[in-house]
């Protein structure tokens, strides 16, 4: 749970970090990538999590230009890293300048329930870590590297010449 904006900001510098490693070992080739004929691609995954930015903290008045089509899937990488990290800076911008510590505990009106200050900010980061993690399976199956997030990845124990932890 957040007690302040700074905490919420600080712990967002590290997710947004984790997302952009994820994003940035993708391909425009892996963009299609899915598990099944009606399952999501890499790319809608991308652009959910980036949409989702914009789209969620809209609801809260924060000022962010969402995305020209959310809808439609991105055809690079590029597009995705670049769009995420524009509504993620106008979203720390926006949030530094209209939310106050105050603000967490404030009622929100959100898919049609009442969610507090510090449940929003805390769907946003938790909303970012799962999609996150579905796009490792995807990538695993698109021959892609995985990086580490928390901690080495299979890929990264093969870099530092050791065996991955079974």
């Amino acid at each position: 749970m957040y007690h302040s904006i700074n905490e919420f900001l600080v712990d967002w510098e590290k997710e947004k970090d984790c997302t952009l490693k994820i994003f940035e070992a993708l391909t425009n080739e892996s963009l299609k990538s899915k598990v099944y004929d009606e399952g999501r691609t890499l790319g809608f995954l991308g652009w959910h999590i980036t949409n989702t930015v914009g789209e969620m903290m809209s609801k809260t008045g924060l000022d962010i230009k969402e995305l020209y089509d959310a809808n439609e899937e991105p055809e690079s990488v590029q597009q995705i890293i670049s769009e995420y990290q524009r509504l993620s800076t106008e979203m720390e911008n926006s949030l530094k300048d209209k939310w106050t510590d105050e603000t967490l505990n404030q009622d929100f009106n959100m898919y049609g329930q009442t969610w507090k200050g510090v449940d929003v900010l805390e769907s946003l980061i938790k909303h970012q870590i799962h999609h996150r993690a579905q796009m490792t399976v995807l990538m695993r199956q698109a021959d892609l590297k995985v990086p580490g997030i928390y901690g080495p990845s299979k890929d990264d124990w093969a870099l530092y010449g050791m065996p991955a932890h079974k």
